[in-house]
């Protein structure tokens, strides 16, 4: 692993960026919000590209709150309808900054601060202390992300701990493109999903509290196929996402190491497989990029170039008894593992 200056906050406070290196992949991670800045793999013919989307430098992620390209995001990704939810028969507020919803943890998310690093085999592990009341959440947590390179995979272990009945949901919600993160949209992937069922949602992208199969529908991967052969097709849930942007249940017990994903990019050959404890995980396709962020080669990212696989408990499950429960409380651990494989055909 090598450390290096990467800029100060706006109070002062060193970035540091974190390179780690294994055979031929090379991954950077920042401490300011656990950022994912960078993935760098081959292509089939030994062209290295940064396949992940991200920022030049600090300064990008210090001036573009909220744009969650490789963030951590916490305490509790994706969205919580009204920003409302209870624990325990009492209520609990965090200030909505989606439409009338809460999403990735409100307007200040893990994001936006400075973790506190540490060296660990074969990589970098990261620590954040989330004080009792941080955007409405009740308890104080500790949060924890490992992120390890080994061979080709990238591993990233989470935990937290809380001092009072809390609710967590911790995920990466780092965007790929494996043409190349300024090579053009990502519609040409072919997609397989280990996901026989999905969580659809309502106009608001909240959960409508089904759990539906997708079977019959554009959200059923588990076959290939490429994100663009029918993400336009007229139906209901594509048109209220703008294309992709949903939670799919993991077939599989939730605890175990198991395939949720694979990817791969017909023209550079590069592949990636997706494997997690996680219960969930939501693919995003970008549908709300809009030209407005530049990336480090200074293209803009528009719709549809890059896509998200973010591992996950499900979104506004602390309204839906029939959700896995997503309550953290004193003397427990939350614990979960979720895995990137790259590699070539």
């Amino acid at each position: 692993m090598k450390k290096s200056a990467w800029g100060k906050t706006a109070d002062g406070a060193a970035i540091s960026l974190f390179t780690l290196t294994s055979g031929r992949i090379e991954v950077s991670i920042t401490d300011f919000g656990a950022h994912l800045v960078a993935v760098r793999t081959p292509d089939r013919r030994g062209r290295v590209a940064d396949i992940a989307l991200g920022f030049a430098s600090a300064e990008g992620y210090l001036k573009t709150p909220n744009a969650y390209l490789g963030s951590l995001v916490g305490r509790y990704a994706n969205r919580i309808a009204r920003g409302h939810f209870a624990i325990d028969g009492r209520d609990y507020q965090i200030p909505i900054n989606n439409g009338p919803n809460a999403l990735h943890g409100g307007p200040v998310g893990f994001d936006r601060y400075l973790w506190k690093a540490e060296e660990a085999p074969n990589g970098v592990e990261l620590t954040h202390v989330s004080p009792d009341g941080d955007m409405g959440f009740p308890g104080t947590m500790t949060a924890r992300v490992r992120y390890t390179l080994e061979g080709d995979t990238l591993r990233l272990d989470y935990a937290a701990t809380t001092d009072k009945p809390t609710i967590v949901n911790l995920t990466n919600h780092v965007y790929f493109n494996l043409r190349g993160d300024d090579d053009g949209d990502i519609l040409g992937h072919v997609v397989q999903l280990n996901a026989d069922r999905f969580t659809p949602v309502n106009g608001e992208q909240i959960p409508t509290g089904e759990i539906a199969s997708v079977a019959g529908t554009p959200l059923d991967f588990r076959t290939p196929h490429a994100i663009g052969e029918r993400i336009d097709e007229d139906y209901d849930q594509l048109r209220l996402c703008r294309g992709y942007d949903h939670n799919f249940v993991v077939n599989g017990p939730a605890g175990s190491l198991r395939q949720a994903a694979r990817v791969s990019e017909p023209e550079s050959g590069r592949t990636m497989t997706v494997e997690t404890t996680e219960p969930g995980f939501q693919l995003y396709t970008g549908n709300f990029l809009n030209g407005t962020l530049t990336g480090r080669h200074g293209k803009p990212y528009g719709p549809r170039t890059g896509f998200c696989i973010e591992t996950q408990q499900f979104p506004d499950a602390p309204h839906h008894a029939n959700f896995p429960s997503t309550v953290l409380r004193p003397g427990e651990t939350l614990r979960s593992t979720t895995t990137f494989r790259f590699g070539t055909e």
